[in-house]
């Protein structure tokens, strides 16, 4: 059963990429601490919680990193002009809420939209950009916006709204990829019986370029490494290109970022406890924090475990709790299960 008021706060906590200790950071640390035999942070600002064993060492990460945007400019009518941090795009932010975070606590704007009655018919097949995206912070004047705590550099992320839609299914921003972390949270707490070696790591600035898992993997050095990520659900437009659907369980990926015995292990687990799980053909690097631990040192075995969302990277991304629940499930009863094995593919 999903904890949605765990989740809520998960997904809620501020922490664009570069600024996790602004709130995501201390909860973590606050979910995890009771859980396990040591946690610390690291000098990028990685959560690595340690259970100890004396079987195969594994590193199961999942970021706790959001896109964003940044303040690069105030106007003389107080109007914040802003840039992305991670890959927003910008046609989701027009008539939006965004929370931004001050040197006077948070504070919250607006990105206007001009009325359809003062559109010329031009203007209306035009999409928003970063030229001309702007802010309005409710300042009169650039002076004014500063005395409200606003300067060049200051950060700023969707306004929450977490939304449930029915008994299943929650909107929300950021489930990209707090509903990885929450999941990732509470396989931690669950886990009862392992020889597995774990580090369960909730990774910063994996949006700009899986940073945080770079440097949490060389320092661990890991045999296997577990990424979990968001990834694409059915949706409206997708033209049936996707395969995964909302409901139908959790997703690992098969390529050439997937060692094939550790996805071999993830089918015989799921077939034991049966539990639905769907597959994900990535020719590429996933993109996701496996692709740089796979590379780590002298290699790693690695694989994806997702949560299919809809919107990805919208205000409106969309989860199945069902989902969540089952691929707590899996991720618990492959880590209690986990033993030495051959990796070599």
């Amino acid at each position: 059963m999903v904890n949605i008021e765990l989740l809520k706060k998960v997904v809620e906590a501020p922490g664009v990429s570069g600024y996790e200790f602004l709130g995501i950071r201390d909860v973590v640390i606050e979910a995890l601490k009771d859980y396990v035999d040591e946690i610390y942070v690291d000098k990028l600002g990685n959560v690595i919680a340690h259970k100890k064993g004396n079987g195969p060492k594994i590193m199961i990460a999942a970021h706790m990193d959001k896109i964003g945007i940044m303040v690069n400019h105030i106007d003389k009518e107080g109007y914040l002009h802003v840039v992305p941090v991670g890959g927003v795009d910008p046609r989701t932010l027009v008539a939006q809420r965004i929370r931004f975070f001050t040197e006077k606590g948070e504070r919250f704007g607006v990105v206007g939209h001009i009325p359809p009655h003062l559109q010329k018919p031009e203007d209306r097949k035009k999409a928003a950009n970063w030229d001309t995206i702007v802010v309005d912070v409710g300042a009169d004047s650039k002076e004014e916006a500063e005395e409200m705590g606003f300067k060049v550099g200051t950060i700023g992320e969707f306004a929450p709204a977490f939304t449930q839609l029915n008994e299943n299914r929650v909107a929300t921003p950021y489930l990209d990829d707090r509903v990885c972390l929450y999941a990732m949270i509470e396989t931690a707490r669950a886990i009862e019986n392992h020889e597995a070696d774990i580090y369960f790591v909730a990774s910063v600035q994996e949006e700009v370029g899986l940073r945080g898992a770079r440097v949490a993997s060389y320092a661990i050095d890991p045999e296997i490494g577990i990424a979990m990520d968001v990834t694409f659900a059915k949706q409206v437009g997708d033209k049936g290109r996707i395969v995964p659907k909302l409901g139908g369980g959790p997703v690992m990926d098969v390529g050439p970022n997937i060692n094939p015995k550790i996805r071999t292990f993830a089918d015989e687990i799921a077939k034991k406890y049966e539990i639905p799980l769907q597959v994900e053909a990535s020719p590429r690097p996933t993109g996701t924090d496996a692709n740089i631990m796979q590379i780590n040192r002298e290699g790693v075995a690695t694989a994806v475990l997702s949560i299919p969302i809809r919107y990805m990277h919208s205000q409106v991304e969309t989860a199945d709790l069902r989902d969540i629940d089952l691929t707590v499930k899996l991720a618990k009863y492959m880590l209690e299960e986990l033993r030495p094995m051959d990796l070599t593919p």
